[in-house]
């Protein structure tokens, strides 16, 4: 598989994730929808990496996809959005792993604050990787 196909691979499932994600949401499953916000994102990071000319590390931690784009692209701003929402990307991170092992309840409202940061920094790396 070519990094263009990889790339376009990666873009298509984090879409598909992030559609789940609202599904997920309209049915009341917020734990399953936070799960599907995160693996949405880190598709998506793992993407974005690809897309501004780096291979991606085998690592499940947004913040850590989040640190290495902004160095490869230079773009300070990804900096300050990882900074800002490092709570809330910790918790997608922290969903990665308790998803599998410890039974993790969220409200709606814990959903749509982590669902309004994943599109804020989709929005901003859209934007920022050339």
């Amino acid at each position: 598989m070519s990094k263009y196909e990889e790339y376009n691979a990666l873009l298509r499932r984090s879409s598909g994730f992030y559609e789940t994600a609202r599904m997920q949401a309209e049915a009341g499953m917020y734990d399953l929808a936070v799960f599907s916000l995160e693996q949405s994102l880190q598709l998506f990071l793992k993407a974005n990496l690809l897309r501004a000319g780096s291979d991606y590390p085998r690592t499940h931690s947004v913040r850590r996809l989040l640190e290495l784009l902004a160095e490869v692209t230079g773009r300070e701003e990804l900096r300050h959005i990882a900074s800002r929402y490092s709570v809330e990307l910790g918790s997608l991170e922290d969903t990665y792993i308790t998803s599998r092992c410890v039974p993790r309840v969220y409200a709606r409202e814990e959903f749509e604050r982590l669902h309004k940061v994943v599109d804020e920094v989709m929005a901003l790396v859209s934007g920022s990787v050339r």
